[in-house]
């Protein structure tokens, strides 16, 4: 059995711990991105600790393919930049060891990642997709916590508002409350005024008790008009005290999860393999469908061929018959026949017009359903790729800049990553659009990023200078010299006409010199 090399081992060891701290540390980052995006639907719903927790970790395991590559960047620049910066790096290429062989431990290392990517983005991101827009969804219809605002209208109760001037800090009573209830419809909407309101829930959570003292209720008799009547009646209440039960459910209750059984977040590449070869039949079966129906009913016409029999039959009659205007047919009709016959033509083709968009929108949504299921299943490969070409990018490049540390490593992987998402993310809204082919958008940020990993490689192989600062300087001096040596002996413009002119004389002499050969043979 082989045993490890201690060279291997080394830098295993370096780029694991690197790799560890910069992976939480991205996760870390997106998941706060993720939950400010949704820090509405979080705040003030008295959530149990419990729940926030099962949705911090399914969204933590979602958010790992943004980490991951992101990780794997960084880590692998910090760990070749600190080699160089220690002139580790150095010390190996002096001893005979290619930057191939000095990867060889990693790449294997980075193949395993790869491949555990993609069954972790095949079997678990699914899994924790599903349960964390459960959680997100169940979370939305959470009612809010009562925090009544002073001075603005507050529309937390279902169908109604309400607008509070005041209010006591003891006795958490609302003063100088209007309240606009429209829960039977907006034209039978009732104003509640009340000097002071004091909200309570009922014990199971499930109801609000509003008690209302000193206060008059003014409720629109809009259904009990009488036909004709131009006045609406009302009536007016004065109360003392009133109490108003209104449904008012605070407990968080969790959807089912079988509602997103059906959806492509949800499924693995199995499933999505199968729904998308039958969204391509359904599609193909809706198209058929539907152009035989719109031909059957007489919107456009069928495209046949004739019979003998009635290719004679109308070779027979052409002669006798004459053509039919339309128009003169119309225009003779009486007033009556004429708005018959423009109602009805009118009719027939708002019918097909109807028909068309329905068999339009059929035929968008299924598109739609194929492309978002195809999208999800180009991502369980993309992701595993994305790690390994980030790995070659970052590798090289950090044994060509030689410098460790949080500093540079962190800016350039940031700076190459968001053109990373910047791309991947415009791919897949084209390819969400149908604008451009799935595959084409799904692996535009592949097609991209992989030369850009060739490229660095071969230059980090070959000890290339592209990010040293002493070699453009030395290209900038001999530049400089250049000019300088043909500013003594003339203008650039008179350089480039000698040169012209010597090129010339040198074809002329050479044409010369072959006619010379050719004749000798001769």
């Amino acid at each position: 059995m082989k045993r490890i090399k201690r060279i291997d081992a080394y830098l295993i060891k370096n780029f694991l711990t690197l790799f560890f701290i910069t992976f939480f540390i991205c996760l870390f980052i997106v998941i706060m991105q993720f939950l400010w995006m949704h820090v509405n639907d979080l705040v003030g719903k008295g959530l149990p600790i419990k729940v926030l927790m099962q949705f911090f970790f399914y969204a933590s395991l979602s958010m790992v393919p943004l980490a991951l590559p992101l990780a794997i960047l960084l880590a692998s620049l910090m760990t070749f930049g600190n080699l160089g910066e220690r002139l580790e790096l150095l010390a190996l290429k002096s001893a005979g060891i290619s930057l191939f062989r000095i990867m060889r431990g990693l790449i294997v290392l980075i193949s395993f990642i790869v491949v555990g990517a993609f069954f972790f983005s095949n079997n678990v991101i699914p899994v924790a997709q599903k349960k964390m827009w459960t959680l997100m969804f169940s979370i939305r219809q959470t009612s809010p916590e009562l925090d009544v605002p002073v001075g603005e209208f507050y529309s937390g109760i279902k169908g109604m508002n309400l607008y509070v001037r005041g209010k006591n800090h003891k006795t958490q009573a609302l003063e100088n409350v209007m309240i606009y209830d429209f829960s039977n419809g907006f034209n039978n909407a009732s104003v509640t005024t009340a000097d002071s309101v004091h909200i309570k829930l009922t014990e199971d959570k499930r109801n609000l008790v509003l008690q209302l003292y000193g206060g008059e209720q003014f409720e629109n008799l809009k259904k009990q008009q009488f036909t004709g009547a131009s006045n609406v009646p009302y009536r007016r209440e004065t109360f003392t005290r009133k109490d108003i039960l209104i449904d008012f459910d605070s407990n968080f209750q969790e959807i089912d999860e079988s509602i997103l059984d059906n959806q492509h977040v949800s499924k693995n590449i199995v499933r999505l393999t199968h729904d998308i070869d039958s969204a391509n039949h359904r599609t193909d079966s809706l198209i058929t469908t539907f152009t035989q129906r719109i031909c059957s009913e007489g919107y456009f016409d069928k495209a046949y061929e004739p019979t003998e029999r009635e290719t004679a039959r109308q070779e027979t009659l052409k002669p006798t018959m004459a053509p039919i205007n339309a128009d003169s047919i119309f225009l003779a009709s009486s007033q009556k026949d004429m708005d018959a016959i423009s109602k009805s033509a009118r009719q027939k083709m708002q019918n097909a017009r109807a028909n068309l968009t329905f068999h339009r929108i059929s035929v968008e949504d299924t598109s739609d359903f194929r492309a978002r299921h195809n999208i999800e299943w180009h991502q369980k490969f993309t992701l595993s790729l994305a790690c390994l070409i980030f790995f070659f990018i970052g590798a090289p490049l950090g044994a060509i800049i030689g410098k460790g540390g949080l500093g540079v490593p962190t800016v350039i992987s940031i700076i190459l990553f968001l053109i990373y998402y910047i791309i991947n993310t415009t791919g897949i809204k084209m390819a969400r659009e149908l604008i451009w082919p799935v595959w084409q958008g799904m692996w535009l940020s592949s097609f991209v990023l992989a030369p850009i990993g060739i490229f660095f490689t071969y230059k980090a192989a070959t000890d290339s200078a592209i990010f040293k600062s002493d070699a453009y300087k030395i290209w900038w001096q001999k530049v400089r010299d250049f000019c300088k040596n043909h500013k003594k002996t003339g203008s650039i413009k008179n350089w480039i006409q000698e040169h012209k002119q010597q090129t010339k004389e040198n074809k002329h002499i050479q044409s010369k010199h072959n006619n010379e050969q050719q004749t000798q043979h001769n």
